[in-house]
Protein backbone atom coordinates (compact mmCIF):
# COMPACT_ATOMS: atom_id res chain seq x y z
CA UNK A 1 0.00 0.00 0.00
CA UNK A 2 1.13 3.65 -0.87
CA UNK A 3 1.09 6.07 2.02
CA UNK A 4 2.42 9.80 2.56
CA UNK A 5 4.19 10.08 5.96
CA UNK A 6 1.60 12.00 7.03
CA UNK A 7 -1.12 8.75 6.76
CA UNK A 8 1.56 6.75 8.37
CA UNK A 9 2.11 8.53 11.41
CA UNK A 10 -2.23 8.72 11.70
CA UNK A 11 -1.98 5.10 10.89
CA UNK A 12 0.77 4.71 13.84
CA UNK A 13 -1.54 6.79 16.32
CA UNK A 14 -4.35 5.15 15.56
CA UNK A 15 -2.67 1.53 16.01
CA UNK A 16 -1.16 2.65 19.85
CA UNK A 17 -4.91 4.01 20.93
CA UNK A 18 -5.81 0.13 19.53
CA UNK A 19 -3.17 -1.48 21.87
CA UNK A 20 -3.49 0.89 24.73
CA UNK A 21 -7.23 0.02 24.37
CA UNK A 22 -6.57 -3.60 24.27
CA UNK A 23 -3.86 -3.83 27.22
CA UNK A 24 -6.72 -1.59 29.48
CA UNK A 25 -8.94 -4.83 28.81
CA UNK A 26 -6.63 -7.22 29.41
CA UNK A 27 -5.70 -5.47 33.22
CA UNK A 28 -9.41 -5.13 33.77
CA UNK A 29 -9.97 -8.50 33.07
CA UNK A 30 -6.97 -10.98 33.52
CA UNK A 31 -8.15 -11.25 37.38
CA UNK A 32 -11.01 -11.10 39.52
CA UNK A 33 -11.91 -10.58 43.06
CA UNK A 34 -15.08 -13.29 45.14
CA UNK A 35 -15.70 -13.68 48.79
CA UNK A 36 -15.38 -17.12 49.64
CA UNK A 37 -18.83 -18.86 49.45
CA UNK A 38 -20.28 -16.49 46.82
CA UNK A 39 -20.67 -16.80 43.20
CA UNK A 40 -17.68 -14.96 41.95
CA UNK A 41 -18.58 -12.58 38.51
CA UNK A 42 -15.96 -13.91 36.27
CA UNK A 43 -15.22 -11.07 33.52
CA UNK A 44 -14.87 -12.08 29.65
CA UNK A 45 -11.18 -12.39 28.80
CA UNK A 46 -9.47 -14.80 26.26
CA UNK A 47 -5.64 -14.59 26.51
CA UNK A 48 -4.69 -16.37 23.55
CA UNK A 49 -7.09 -13.98 21.69
CA UNK A 50 -5.85 -10.83 23.45
CA UNK A 51 -2.19 -12.04 22.93
CA UNK A 52 -2.38 -12.33 19.55
CA UNK A 53 -4.36 -9.05 18.95
CA UNK A 54 -1.28 -7.32 20.74
CA UNK A 55 1.12 -9.02 18.59
CA UNK A 56 -0.89 -8.23 14.97
CA UNK A 57 -0.99 -4.03 16.34
CA UNK A 58 3.18 -4.70 17.11
CA UNK A 59 3.47 -6.35 13.62
CA UNK A 60 2.02 -3.63 11.91
CA UNK A 61 3.64 -0.91 13.53
CA UNK A 62 7.01 -2.55 13.15
CA UNK A 63 6.52 -2.70 9.90
CA UNK A 64 5.00 1.33 8.94
CA UNK A 65 7.63 2.63 11.38
CA UNK A 66 10.17 0.67 9.08
CA UNK A 67 8.94 2.12 5.73
CA UNK A 68 9.11 5.35 7.40
CA UNK A 69 12.34 5.31 8.59
CA UNK A 70 13.36 4.01 5.31
CA UNK A 71 11.92 6.73 3.83
CA UNK A 72 12.81 9.76 5.98
CA UNK A 73 16.74 8.36 5.99
CA UNK A 74 16.66 8.45 1.96
CA UNK A 75 13.92 10.55 0.82
CA UNK A 76 15.82 14.28 0.15
CA UNK A 77 14.12 17.87 0.57
CA UNK A 78 15.13 21.54 -0.30
CA UNK A 79 15.38 23.25 2.35
CA UNK A 80 16.32 27.02 1.62
CA UNK A 81 19.27 26.32 -0.61
CA UNK A 82 20.41 23.34 0.96
CA UNK A 83 19.36 19.48 0.35
CA UNK A 84 18.62 17.07 3.47
CA UNK A 85 17.20 14.31 4.53
CA UNK A 86 14.52 14.24 6.59
CA UNK A 87 15.84 12.71 9.16
CA UNK A 88 18.99 15.14 9.20
CA UNK A 89 16.08 17.56 9.24
CA UNK A 90 14.30 16.22 12.34
CA UNK A 91 17.70 15.89 14.17
CA UNK A 92 18.76 19.71 13.39
CA UNK A 93 15.36 21.03 14.49
CA UNK A 94 15.60 18.99 17.84
CA UNK A 95 19.41 21.16 18.00
CA UNK A 96 18.26 24.33 17.45
CA UNK A 97 15.04 24.45 19.58
CA UNK A 98 17.22 23.47 22.18
CA UNK A 99 19.47 26.34 21.21
CA UNK A 100 16.32 28.67 20.80
CA UNK A 101 15.39 27.46 24.09
CA UNK A 102 18.43 28.93 26.25
CA UNK A 103 18.49 32.23 23.78
CA UNK A 104 14.83 32.96 24.52
CA UNK A 105 15.93 32.85 28.45
CA UNK A 106 18.96 35.12 27.23
CA UNK A 107 16.72 37.50 25.56
CA UNK A 108 14.90 38.13 28.29
CA UNK A 109 17.13 39.10 30.79
CA UNK A 110 17.72 42.62 31.94
CA UNK A 111 20.95 44.38 31.70
CA UNK A 112 21.19 45.12 34.92
CA UNK A 113 18.77 42.88 37.72
CA UNK A 114 18.42 43.09 41.42
CA UNK A 115 19.10 39.19 43.10
CA UNK A 116 16.45 38.09 45.09
CA UNK A 117 16.18 39.03 48.73
CA UNK A 118 16.95 35.35 50.39
CA UNK A 119 20.60 36.23 49.41
CA UNK A 120 21.11 39.07 51.96
CA UNK A 121 22.23 38.31 55.32
CA UNK A 122 22.19 40.24 58.39
CA UNK A 123 26.10 40.72 57.92
CA UNK A 124 25.61 41.74 54.36
CA UNK A 125 22.65 44.07 53.74
CA UNK A 126 24.47 45.55 50.67
CA UNK A 127 21.95 44.60 47.63
CA UNK A 128 23.93 42.92 44.83
CA UNK A 129 23.25 42.52 41.18
CA UNK A 130 23.34 40.18 38.50
CA UNK A 131 24.75 41.99 35.35
CA UNK A 132 24.26 40.37 31.28
CA UNK A 133 27.55 39.44 30.03
CA UNK A 134 26.40 39.69 26.47
CA UNK A 135 25.22 41.52 23.86
CA UNK A 136 21.31 41.73 23.48
CA UNK A 137 21.24 42.56 20.16
CA UNK A 138 23.10 39.82 18.92
CA UNK A 139 21.08 37.53 21.21
CA UNK A 140 17.75 39.02 19.95
CA UNK A 141 19.17 38.39 16.11
CA UNK A 142 20.17 35.31 16.66
CA UNK A 143 17.07 34.21 18.27
CA UNK A 144 15.40 35.54 15.01
CA UNK A 145 17.56 33.80 13.34
CA UNK A 146 17.07 30.19 14.52
CA UNK A 147 13.89 30.64 14.49
CA UNK A 148 13.25 31.32 10.67
CA UNK A 149 15.45 28.08 10.25
CA UNK A 150 13.76 25.94 12.08
CA UNK A 151 10.05 27.90 10.66
CA UNK A 152 11.47 26.91 7.19
CA UNK A 153 12.39 23.08 7.71
CA UNK A 154 8.95 23.01 9.80
CA UNK A 155 7.21 23.89 6.47
CA UNK A 156 9.82 21.94 3.97
CA UNK A 157 8.39 18.92 6.15
CA UNK A 158 4.87 19.84 6.14
CA UNK A 159 5.03 19.56 2.46
CA UNK A 160 7.16 16.63 2.40
CA UNK A 161 4.67 15.10 4.20
CA UNK A 162 1.79 15.45 2.75
CA UNK A 163 3.22 14.57 -0.50
CA UNK A 164 5.70 11.88 -0.44
CA UNK A 165 4.48 8.54 -0.65
CA UNK A 166 6.17 5.39 0.42
CA UNK A 167 5.35 1.77 0.49
CA UNK A 168 3.98 -0.40 3.56
CA UNK A 169 2.65 -3.81 3.04
CA UNK A 170 0.56 -4.08 6.26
Amino acid sequence: MKITSAYANKLLKSLADEKSYWEAQEASSRTYVAAVGEEPVIPKYDYSAVSETLKEIDRKAVIIKHALNLANATAKIRVGDTEMSVDSILVRIAQLSSRKATLDTMRKYLPKMRESSHAFSSRNAVPEYRYTNYDPELVKRDYECISGEIMEMQIALDRYNQTFLFEADI
